[in-house]
């Protein structure tokens, strides 16, 4: 058991919370400690349910210095990476995907979904480091390994041989660009018909550019309805470019086939709509009003698709408000709750009967979280401490 003091909870109350047996047990606004039992007084900070990062790739991390992205736009960055990937390290692989994971901790993060490339240049090199990984850092993160598969030459059969030979390396669910392929419902339903064979789920990147000549996330919706998986839609750009009406009526569809989307903003704004100053956000209000549960992530890390990203939701929910008009409340479930709904992870948050999954931020309010992103915080995984930064000021004012 472990009893922290004097949480700041979400709706502005103070109260002292229980953990026990990886669970939040009791929340009141004095509790008495059990003899032996650890004390954590947390001084007055926030106190919420851990972050997920439900899209993020782990295997292109910190390459930003080693393969340019000379036009700026998704193309540059697929040719500037490609001489990465032509030489997978599988320790290098995993040096790199550690580095991000130990920083998504320390913001509060126990939960990561990594899409991991695999395809003719890379083989299966980073699944299966990655799935490695996953096993070594158990005890602290949920790690998820997506295979993101890729057949440019529409190869069907080769596809499938690919993805079946990633879940053999280990990955937990199946994933792509079908929308990239030379036939995407090929592709699409040779996605589907995989994670069926193999009862996984789907995280998919559906329509990550700004033309809407060719949506493919109407057939994600109609396969996921005919294919009883958990499906996830990641990117969905081009449905942000549609009229609002046209827009509704696919998010319907997406929203009745019980998909779930996520938006990258980080990426997505800095790659798509280059020379004609259009910008690449999904409808994020067009699914959240049919329903649709809409997760963020951060999608990549200081590589050729995105030389910034800190590892931080506090991050993608700031981008959440100002670029995508969420409000500050929406933008933290973003990252928070609905992020763990995607990845099929239990409530977290400090409820009697969640999971101890925790975050303790030095801040006054949700709305001062996401505005400040304060570097101090102490983090609960399954109510065991796993991390903690302090972080102390002078000004001479």
């Amino acid at each position: 058991m472990t009893l922290l003091r004097g949480a700041l909870l979400p709706d502005g109350t103070t109260a002292d919370v229980r953990l026990a047996g990886g669970l939040v047990t009791e929340v009141a606004g004095a509790l008495p400690s059990h003899d032996g039992e650890p004390v954590t007084d947390l001084d007055g900070r926030l106190l919420l349910g851990a972050f997920a990062e439900p899209h993020v790739h782990l295997d292109k991390a910190f390459t930003a210095s080693r393969a340019a992205n000379a036009s700026g736009d998704l193309a540059g960055a697929m040719r500037g990476y490609s001489g990465v990937a032509a030489a997978p390290d599988p320790a290098d692989i995993r040096g790199r995907a550690l580095t991000a994971l130990r920083s998504f901790l320390a913001s509060g993060v126990t939960a990561v979904r990594c899409q991991t490339g695999c395809g003719p240049l890379s083989g299966v090199t980073a699944v299966r480091a990655l799935a490695a990984l996953r096993d070594e850092v158990a005890h602290s993160v949920d790690l998820q390994v997506v295979a993101h598969a890729a057949v440019p030459d529409g190869d069907a059969a080769a596809h499938r041989a690919l993805l079946r030979e990633a879940v053999a390396a280990g990955a937990d669910l199946i994933g792509g660009n079908p929308f990239m392929e030379a036939d995407p419902h090929t592709a699409l339903r040779t996605c589907f018909e995989v994670a069926a064979e193999h009862g996984l789920g789907l995280d998919l990147h559906v329509d990550e550019t700004l033309d809407t000549s060719a949506l493919t996330l109407p057939d994600v919706a109609r396969l996921a309805a005919e294919h009883p998986l958990p499906v996830t839609a990641g990117h969905c750009v081009a449905l942000g470019r549609l009229p609002r009406r046209e827009a509704l009526d696919v998010a319907a569809l997406v929203s009745a086939a019980g998909v779930g989307v996520v938006t990258l903003p980080a990426t997505n704004l800095y790659l798509q709509g280059r020379g004609d100053d259009r910008r690449g956000l999904t409808a994020i209000g067009a699914l959240r009003e049919r329903g649709v549960t809409v997760a963020a992530g951060a999608d990549n890390v200081r590589d050729p698709f995105n030389p910034t990203g800190r590892c931080d939701p506090l991050e993608t929910a700031a981008l959440l408000v100002t670029a995508g008009h969420q409000d500050v409340a929406a933008a933290a479930e973003m990252v928070g709750a609905n992020a763990r709904s995607l990845l099929g992870l239990p409530v977290a948050g400090p409820v009697p009967g969640a999971v101890a999954d925790l975050v303790a931020l030095r801040a006054l309010s949700v709305a001062d979280a996401v505005a400040g992103a304060p570097a101090d915080r102490i983090v609960w995984r399954r109510g065991r401490e796993v991390a903690r930064t302090e972080v102390s000021t002078v000004a001479a004012i």
